[in-house]
Parts: structure tokens; sequence; C-alpha cells
């Protein structure tokens, strides 16, 4: 909504959830560049979104002020989303996508979905399902 050209800022708060359309997302993620973007695509709902969310609270920290991640919650209530940042201790924003539009719009089908954007803003990287630590890691290494 709003200028297409204005750019879309990233809350500061987890568990703020801004709700979010195909548009707005992808000019949050051009906003980005040069860093690097990690994007998680995940419900509170969905088993192996629960089985990969330490890993991303581990390395999102470990690599925080060098890669910006950014969770996009999908198909879920708020109360259920912030209850699960909270539960797994994520400190990087996720947008609102109650629809799923986002991921439709991507192409993907399914989640968890992780994409690593390159700091051309390029999709680098992307894995359907629960991603492991070392998977992750050696994907982030080669868009450093």
């Amino acid at each position: 909504p709003g200028d297409p050209g204005s750019p879309v800022a990233l809350p500061e708060d987890p568990l703020a959830l801004p709700e979010q359309d195909p548009e707005t997302f992808r000019r949050l993620i051009a906003s980005l560049r040069p860093t690097p973007v990690v994007v998680n695509i995940w419900g509170s709902w969905c088993p192996p979104c629960r089985e990969e969310a330490p890993v991303l609270a581990r390395i999102s920290e470990k690599y925080e002020g060098r890669v910006r991640f950014i969770g996009v919650d999908i198909l879920d209530e708020r109360e259920a989303a912030r209850e699960f940042i909270r539960e797994y201790g994520w400190t990087y924003p996720s947008v609102f996508d109650p629809q799923a539009r986002i991921r439709d719009e991507m192409g993907y089908v399914g989640q968890p979905i992780t994409v690593i954007h390159d700091r051309e803003g390029e999709i680098a990287f992307e894995w359907n399902g629960a991603i492991s630590a070392e998977r992750l890691e050696a994907e982030i290494q080669k868009v450093l």
C-alpha cells in the first residue's frame, strides 16, 4: 500500500508482525541491499518450522550486523505467532501474511522455506523444509 517507490522500514520489535503484501515485501528486500538477507517462511502451527526455529535463532544472532534475517509468518494468527517468536527467542522481525500471498507469489509451496538474497538482492539459495545449522551457515558464507 502507498507509494510504490517509498522505502519500507523493518520493525525493530520482533513481535510487531506488520501485515505485508507481496509488493511491499519486494520493496522491503530491495531496500536492504547491499546487506545479504535470509528470508524464512514459517507458521507457528508447522512442526518442521518448530524443528528449525532454534537453528534460526542461533544463526541469526551469530551473523547479526552482517546478514539481515526476516521471517514471513503465513496462514497464522498473530497471537500464536508472537507466542512462537517468544518461545524460540527470535530477535529478528517477521512480517505477517495471513493468506500466504508472499509465499505463493514467490512460487513456493509448503513451509518452512528459507531463501537467501545476496548483496545485489538476487536469490542465491532456496531450501524447502527444515534447514540444518550446517547448511544455513555454509550458504550464508557464500554471500558474505
